[in-house]
Parts: structure tokens; sequence; C-alpha cells
């Protein structure tokens, strides 16, 4: 009883953070970005997790939601393959080490909001078998694996990103089950700490590259430097030899790539710093310049100075390149797909990306839980965020799921993976 307590009066005095400011004025190329704030202890505020019984999403006007699938275990990533199957990576992070004493109240705060989970470590193969749009059959189709997140098909090869590995499996179209043993393509920056585990993935338009993002191993280098080789960086890897580079670095956690259609540009949804205030900093998705640094840990959109990190890199700070398009403070954007003119979605959403935003657990008020699209134009963002699909949290505060992966099926419509509503939901133009 004394524990409850004394953890209810940490999460109180840790919520007492002042006034937040406009969700407008944090969103686009120019976000508003107020005084910095430092903590004994960060801001934490979560909702109590209810399942979603026979409820589900609400869509924006004109959209209409269905369950694709349900009764999953923490799905993060959903991926269409060619012949209309859908892969849906059930999955968590590894157990970590725990170094500070405020870790241990922040793992109670998100394993109250569902993020801590029991890890399924496999891909389930989801089939319309009789092409009514139901999915009625369900296998494992990869299982034994290593907290998987990313997926990339090239050809007959499938490549998985583990924690700590790219993986290829051999891919025949139809399988329902792959029992061939992966082979490792390259290592990746993995344990014992791994702070930010998940590897995104994707593949160059003219399947010669992948690209995966890789998470800093800390909030701020409170870990050390030296824990960060090669970390909070996008890296291009080389798929006939496995040969990789630093392609962008500067990016605390790159939990999403993707490839913009139109310029075939790399772009990244990135979820920045925590600790500075319900207001900084604002996550952002950007494009990314081959060999361009992105501030972190030294600064944050752009030369905006962040003084906990000791030594400071003046030279690096000048080199800062400011991200493309801000989403808002802490709304946590760990799926980013781009629309590529879905035949199910409507002409305004046809041109632009779709970013699942996971939601916040360090602000009050509440920040994310939606899903939202960003209108592009000539291969850039022209427009504010609007909402695609809600009520992933209620008006009481209580969360029923959490957007994940998101993604583009083959019929042309849009699934989302929700892990903490363990279902993936598919959302489409309401039919007249």
């Amino acid at each position: 009883m004394k524990r409850a307590l004394s953890f209810a009066a940490l999460l109180a005095l840790s919520a007492c953070d002042g006034p937040a400011a406009s969700p407008d004025a944090q969103t686009g190329p120019n976000p508003q970005l107020p005084d910095q704030q430092q903590y004994l202890m960060p801001p934490m505020k979560v909702g109590k997790v209810m399942p979603w019984g026979n409820a589900m999403p609400t869509p924006a006007p004109g959209l209409q939601v269905q369950a694709l699938a349900t009764g999953l275990e923490h799905p993060r990533q959903v991926y269409p393959l060619p012949n209309g199957d859908v892969l849906v990576v059930e999955s968590n992070g590894p157990q970590a080490p725990v170094f500070r004493p405020k870790e241990i109240i922040m793992g109670l705060v998100q394993g109250s909001a569902g993020a801590k989970a029991k890890s399924a470590n496999r891909i389930t193969l989801l089939r319309d078998a009789d092409g009514d749009g139901k999915y009625e059959q369900r296998s494992v189709f990869l299982d034994k694996l290593n907290s998987p997140f990313g997926v990339a098909l090239v050809g007959n090869d499938l490549y998985v990103a583990n924690a700590d590995a790219l993986i290829r499996f051999p891919y025949v179209t139809g399988d329902t089950r792959i029992t061939a043993p992966g082979q490792k393509l390259v290592d990746l920056p993995g344990g014992p700490i791994n702070h930010h585990w998940t590897k995104s993935l994707v593949a160059s338009p003219d399947g010669s590259k992948l690209y995966v993002g890789v998470g800093s191993n800390s909030n701020i280098t409170e870990n050390g430097i030296g824990a960060e080789l090669n970390r909070a960086a996008v890296w291009e890897i080389d798929r006939a030899s496995g040969a990789w580079k630093l392609y962008a670095g500067g990016l605390r956690n790159p939990a999403a790539v993707a490839i913009e259609p139109q310029s075939h540009a790399v772009w990244a949804a990135v979820n920045e710093r925590d600790e500075l205030g319900p207001n900084l900093v604002p996550d952002y998705i950007t494009s990314l310049r081959p060999g361009g640094f992105y501030g972190w840990p030294y600064s944050y959109y752009g030369r905006h100075v962040d003084p906990r990190v000791k030594p400071t890199r003046p030279d690096l700070v000048a080199s800062a390149l400011v991200p493309d398009y801000a989403l808002g403070s802490h709304v946590a954007p760990l799926g980013l797909a781009f629309a590529n003119n879905g035949a199910l979605l409507p002409d305004t959403m046809r041109n632009g990306a779709f970013v699942g935003e996971h939601g916040s657990w360090d602000r009050d008020p509440f920040n994310g839980y939606r899903v939202v699209f960003v209108g592009f134009a000539n291969g850039r963002p022209v427009a504010k965020p609007v909402d695609v699909l809600t009520g992933f949290l209620d008006r009481n505060n209580t969360v029923h799921g959490r957007p994940v992966g998101v993604a583009m099926d083959t019929r042309g419509a849009l699934l989302v993976a929700d892990d903490v509503g363990n279902a993936v939901w598919r959302v489409s133009a309401k039919r007249p």
C-alpha cells in the first residue's frame, strides 16, 4: 500500500508541468518552441487501459473502419505482401537493465500504459481466402525471432529487422509459413542496453539498398556517449554484400522509415528527446539528406542547444539540419506510410503521408493517440495534419488502443497496427 501511495505521489508531482501549447502551434515546418524546463523526475501521465470490447476506433468523416484481425499479441507492424496476404509483426522489446532510480518509475508508468507486454517474437500471416475482405485465415508465418520490428520483401527475399540483426529468409508466394532458417545479413546495434530496440526497415525502389532506423541508447546520452556508437541514425545497407554506412545521423529514434513515391527520397518519423517540458521537443517527419546530421544529442530542431549534454559539440550544432515537418511534442510517431494514390481512400488522402502516433506517456494533457494524414505536393508536406483515426484515448482518458505501424494494402486501403488493442484496423472511404 505504501508503495502504491508513493508511486501515485510521484505521478502527481511529475504531472505538475505548466500549460501546454496549442497542438496547431507545434505542427508544420515552423513549430513553436517554448523555453526549456528540467526536472528531477520527468512528468508522467498515463491513462487506464481497457479493452475495446465491441467498440472500435473512430474514423474521420467520409471514412470507415473494420477490424482486420483481433486477439493478437502486441502487434507492432503490418506489411502487405504482393499477393494480398498481410504480415503482422507481434513483438515487444528485450529486457533492459536499469541504471537509475527514475528508470524504475518510468518502467512502471510505461507498463501500466501497455508498453511492457511479453514479446511474442513472431510474424503472423493473414489471408483473405475468398476475397470478401475479412481475412479469415491466420497462421504463424515466422517465429522464434528476437524482438522483430521492420519487414521488407525484395523479390524472393524477405528481410526481418530483429532487435540486434537484419535477417534474410526465402519467400515463396502463397506460402503460409517459412520453415527455412534465416541468414544474417548484418549485425545491428543491440544489447545489453538496447534502449530504443525497434529497428525500422524499408527497401530502396530498385531493391539494391535497405534502410534501417536505429534508435539511440538513451534519452540524452545518460548511458555515456560510448553507448551511442552507430546509433541515433539511419543505416544504408547494400543488399548484395551486407556492407553498410550511416546514411543520416543525429536522429534520436527514427522509429519508421519510408520512401516518398514521387521523389524517391528516404523519409523518417523521429521520436525526439524527453524531459525538457510538455512542449519540447516536437517529434517530426523529415526527408533525409545523405550524410546529414539532425542534431541529437547536442541540439534539437536545428541549432537549439540542449544544455544537458556534456561535452558540447558546437561544430556539430553548426551543421545540424532543421527537420521538414513537426508533428507535436511527445506524440511518439511509430508508423509512417505514403498514400501512393490509395484506390480506396478519398481524393483528399491520395497524396501524402499517414503517421501512426502512439501517444504520450510524459505529458499533461495527452498528445497523439491517433493516426493522422499530412498532405503532400511535389514530394513535400504542404498541409496541417488531419485526423484519420481517433478514439484510442477516450474522453475519460481511458486507453483502448495505441496505433503503431501503418501501411497501404494491395487494394488501396490503410492498415493500422494497434499494440494495446491487440488488433489490426483497416480504414477506407465510406461506401455510398
